[in-house]
């Protein structure tokens, strides 16, 4: 099922346990296309709920005097519990990758009386990188929309920094992705968040406050990702005071889709948990 509340766009399929998966911040991405090869396991356990972040899939745009008053994570967070207030969610399972991890991170810390359990994929915002920045795969996507604008080899080049082998997903994957970054509205919000992004330096400082999560956490990490790198778990692990760490060799930045199975089995476990 998916709906509309509000601005902010949500997909939701199964019953149980309410689960929340926030999505990556990579062009062209969304809630369903982020877990879409997962949902098949999940639902059978949970309510899996998909919110399109603000400036993807079918939420609202953020305008450039919105990214300059508030980061593009705070924007997100008040505009997900204003969704999940609306839908009469009060507490549930939060689940995010990349920039949706910090999303979830912040989530966490502001109202951890909400959060029940916690998995984190690579999150922005949560680490202190121990090379150059921006990573290759933070290049990748900066580089996407300009240059000329997007294309299908450069989706190709983007899809090659974000996974271990690029040669499991075909041409048939990348055109997917291709075709679904090219609504001008997106890309328009892209530009405007690239430049926020640069100007503020990154990623909201995030690590500062990880001892205010509360909730059990589960990391899951490629140890060949070149986005945001397998260093930067070691904050994590230090400042989070229930949390554990599963590493998956010969994977990158998308270990939902990487390491299908192993993330299925690993997230269902850890969030039937009990207390």
């Amino acid at each position: 099922m998916t709906t509309s509340l509000g601005e902010i766009a949500v997909a939701e399929v199964g019953e149980g346990p309410v689960l929340v998966m926030l999505h990556g911040g990579g062009p062209g991405a969304s809630g369903v296309s982020n877990y879409r090869q997962n949902l098949p396991a999940l639902a059978e356990h949970f309510r899996v709920i998909l919110p399109d972040q603000p400036g993807f899939g079918g939420s609202y745009r953020p305008t450039a005097e919105d990214l300059g008053e508030r980061s593009i994570t705070e924007i997100t967070v008040d505009a997900l519990y204003q969704t999940l207030d609306a839908l009469g969610i009060d507490t549930f399972h939060l689940l995010g990758n990349s920039l949706g991890g910090g999303a979830a991170i912040a989530m966490a810390q502001q109202r951890p009386e909400r959060v029940t359990r916690l998995v984190l994929m690579a999150p922005g915002g949560g680490w202190l990188p121990f090379g150059p920045t921006p990573t290759e795969g933070q290049k990748e996507m900066f580089r996407y929309y300009n240059g000329g604008g997007p294309s299908e080899k450069k989706m190709a080049a983007f899809i090659r920094t974000m996974v271990y082998d690029h040669k499991q997903f075909g041409e048939d994957v990348v055109r997917a992705r291709y075709e679904s970054s090219l609504d001008e509205s997106h890309i328009a919000f892209y530009h405007l968040y690239n430049a926020a992004f640069a100007q503020r330096g990154g990623m909201d400082p995030l690590w500062r406050d990880l001892h205010k999560i509360k909730a059990p956490t589960l990391l899951l990490w490629g140890r060949d990702d070149r986005t945001i790198t397998l260093e930067g778990a070691q904050l994590m692990l230090k400042q989070i005071r229930d949390v554990q760490l599963h590493v998956f060799g010969k994977c990158g930045h998308w270990v939902q889709l990487e390491r299908q199975r192993e993330f299925d089995t690993l997230v269902t476990g850890f969030l039937g948990e009990r207390a």
